[in-house]
């Protein structure tokens, strides 16, 4: 393998305007092709974005001798299918979020990466991010001191009936699309994996078949003491925000999982004192995880997050999705 890590791109879906620029940029890695269900639709993308080769399917990027890992852009449900086939190919793989769709899947994709022998990551971008770093930092020194209550909001629009985000089959829905955000940052904010879960769901009519969650709220109750509450929905102004209070004060970040180039601040609060706020630096995330993951790759260190996280964090996922169906179904 040379100095750079060569990309392949799996999907042509909205994410890759912000991904393949992102992967473009890093400093140890280069796009070499992307692959759609046409080539006419992998041929516009490859020339807008300067990419050399396009490829008219999924199978022959995967058997290209130029790729040595893909990144997969598409659709929830077609994750595993995808990352299991890139893997049996020897390919390395960073996947949009969630990996899978339950915890069994990530299970037996854990298990392929094992025996293959090769990385594969699951894409929550935000958990590279300087800010995301500080938090932590902050948190590790107490500057909340026990820490009792997390809540955390990621919601949007999704628009139209035609958005992926409205079909079962695709593994749509607002927990599995946005709220997995939500799940993740709760147990990477207290380190820990929830001890109960309670969620409340709102429901329309999938394009498929079915009902489909447009929002939810959830709890997550940790074994330490600590709660975290969260919202999430698909047809709701845009909220997206992380506040961390304990007993020693509250930490409060604008925008936590948003696309942040330039500065941005964290701020910490201590019972009328005057607020602090932490300036951090601007980076593109998606830039910094390919980064991560192109070094892993091509120097053999771990990854900062293995797949017993992805794991953890779809078995939270599936939890609350029954939870929450079960209280709409009462």
């Amino acid at each position: 393998m040379g100095e750079k890590l060569r990309w392949g791109v799996l999907g042509t879906a909205r994410i890759v305007r912000k991904t393949i620029p992102a992967l473009q940029e890093t400093r140890n890695g280069e796009v070499l092709g992307i692959a759609s269900r046409t080539e006419q639709k992998a041929r516009e993308y490859a020339d807008k974005h300067g990419i050399p080769q396009a490829f008219g399917s999924y199978e022959a990027l995967l058997a290209s001798p130029d790729i040595d890992a893909v990144y997969i852009a598409l659709p929830n449900a077609l994750h595993l299918e995808w990352i299991l086939k890139a893997l049996d190919a020897g390919k390395h793989v960073l996947s949009e979020k969630p990996l899978a769709m339950s915890a069994a899947e990530c299970g037996e994709i854990a298990r392929k990466a094992n025996e293959t022998g090769l990385k594969v990551l699951e894409g929550f971008m935000y958990r590279f991010h300087p800010r995301f770093e500080k938090l932590q930092e902050l948190l590790a020194a107490s500057a909340v001191g026990t820490l009792t209550f997390v809540h955390v909001a990621h919601s949007f629009d999704a628009g139209g009936d035609d958005n992926i985000r409205w079909y079962t089959g695709l593994g749509g829905g607002a927990l599995f699309d946005a709220g997995c955000y939500c799940v993740n940052m709760s147990r990477m904010v207290t380190g820990q994996e929830p001890a109960h879960v309670a969620a409340f769901g709102n429901y329309r009519d999938a394009n498929d078949s079915g009902r489909i969650d447009s929002s939810i709220a959830g709890i997550l109750r940790f074994p330490e003491g600590a709660t975290a509450l969260f919202d999430t929905g698909l047809n709701l102004e845009r909220r997206n925000f992380l506040e961390v209070t304990g007993t020693g004060g509250r930490l409060y970040l604008d925008n936590p999982f948003g696309l942040l180039e330039e500065n941005s601040v964290l701020e910490e609060h201590h019972f009328g004192q005057d607020t602090v706020y932490h300036g951090v630096k601007g980076e593109n995330h998606f830039v910094r995880m390919g980064e991560h993951f192109a070094d892993s790759v091509l120097n053999g260190t771990p990854l900062r997050y293995s797949l017993t996280d992805a794991v953890n964090n779809t078995r939270v996922l599936e939890a609350l999705d029954r939870a929450a169906r079960e209280q709409a179904e009462a």
